[in-house]
């Protein structure tokens, strides 16, 4: 897996440019997000949590790259016993916080920081993890998966929602254009991060997605992964159970 960066000039490791990057961009965010993706990346992560809700997983759950803690509120309906809202930038966990207060799910919710390729948790501790768009900035993608593997209870499940690379013309082509042109201009007028909205796309591209990655799910110690591509392509759900 190619190693991209936000910050090219920087000679900090990818895990602190990403905190970095992150803290830099939280107050707008979710604005950004929502934006950029059309309101599509909603309607992705509602159907993430249906399929995370077929596993019938009611204990523990982690939100691993919660950033302001969409998912981890979205699992909520599936009434677990607990979350844990884990993310390597603090200022994205405070607007996570600041949400869920608002919502009456700070009992429910923990937010808490860390790294997620060296986690302060237990072997075994989760029945379920959960992860949107936020796999592809680990460091050490394999040392993170082996995390989320030590930390699941057997037969837990993981959800992975990511972003993925359209196959087909023409809307190939179109995505690309909006990816690399359109995106990171908004962007960069938006969130004042003019390598923010650079990294994404680069991010992506070097994103080992589909089968490559079901096969790197594999390595890691799952026994049992799946996938559903979702808008033409544009994002992946994994599905893995240990």
């Amino acid at each position: 897996m190619l190693k991209v960066t936000p910050y090219k000039d920087s000679t900090q490791q990818k895990k602190q440019q990403v905190e970095q990057m992150f803290d830099n961009i939280a107050p707008r965010y979710d604005f950004l997000n929502h934006f950029l993706s059309l309101g599509i990346d909603k309607l992705w992560r509602k159907k993430a949590i249906k399929i995370l809700s077929g596993y019938n997983k009611t204990g523990s759950l982690l939100d691993v790259a919660t950033g302001t803690g969409d998912f981890a509120i979205a699992a909520s309906k599936l009434n677990p016993s607990k979350i844990v809202a884990f993310d390597i930038s603090e200022q994205m966990l405070n607007v996570g916080r600041i949400k869920a207060e608002k919502l009456g799910l700070s009992k429910l919710i923990e937010f808490k920081k860390g790294d997620s390729e060296s986690m302060p948790f237990s072997d075994r501790q989760f029945d379920a993890i959960t992860v949107a768009f936020g796999v592809r900035n680990f460091e050490n993608l394999e040392k993170g998966l082996t995390e989320f593997n030590r930390v699941l209870k057997p037969d837990g499940v993981v959800v992975i929602l990511e972003f993925s690379k359209p196959k087909y013309f023409p809307f190939k082509q179109f995505y690309f254009f909006y990816f690399f042109t359109i995106l990171p201009l908004v962007g960069k007028l938006v969130s004042k991060d003019s390598s923010a909205y650079s990294y994404l796309p680069e991010s992506v591209m070097a994103f080992p997605d589909d089968q490559k990655f079901l096969s790197i799910l594999k390595n890691c110690g799952f026994s049992r992964s799946k996938q559903k591509r979702l808008t033409f392509g544009i994002a992946t759900i994994y599905i893995a159970q240990k």
